[in-house]
């Protein structure tokens, strides 16, 4: 299993968006836990408070907490095109800035970006050669 670590700044604010907004699984029921991790097919992803994590990576020289794009992007692989368009609009609702609206891609497949509360880019994308496993794992 992976696990992927956002730094959030308002830990209330990223729990509705992930918990509430998106649908993300969970068993924490607190809404501003001092950290929190969801379920998503065999990864999970894990919020903890920017501050703290700048710190966790180093007391001495923690990393400047930058705003915006940090060029990666995090990847939610749908299963159909259907998906990407109602991942997207449950993004939109939860308050995520639609950075790119569903569409083709140039490789044939169909995908969008958003930003969440924090700024971290997420693609939302389907592709026509695209394989899960029983536990819906794109299988690469």
């Amino acid at each position: 299993m992976n696990v992927i670590c956002l730094g959030v700044r308002d830990m209330a604010r990223a729990v509705r968006f992930y918990r509430d907004g998106l649908d993300f699984l969970t068993e924490e029921t607190a809404d501003a836990p001092e950290v929190i991790f969801f379920s998503t097919p065999g990864t999970k992803l894990e919020l903890y408070p920017r501050d703290l994590l700048a710190l966790d990576i180093s007391q001495e020289a923690p990393p400047p907490l930058a705003e915006g794009f940090a060029g990666i992007t995090l990847a939610y692989n749908a299963q159909t095109k259907e998906e990407v368009r109602q991942v997207i609009e449950l993004a939109r609702k939860a308050g995520a800035r639609i950075v790119k609206e569903p569409q083709d891609a140039f490789w044939g497949g169909y995908h969008g970006y958003f930003a969440d509360l924090d700024g971290y880019y997420w693609e939302v994308v389907w592709g026509p050669n695209f394989e899960f496993d029983a536990q819906g794992m794109l299988i690469m």
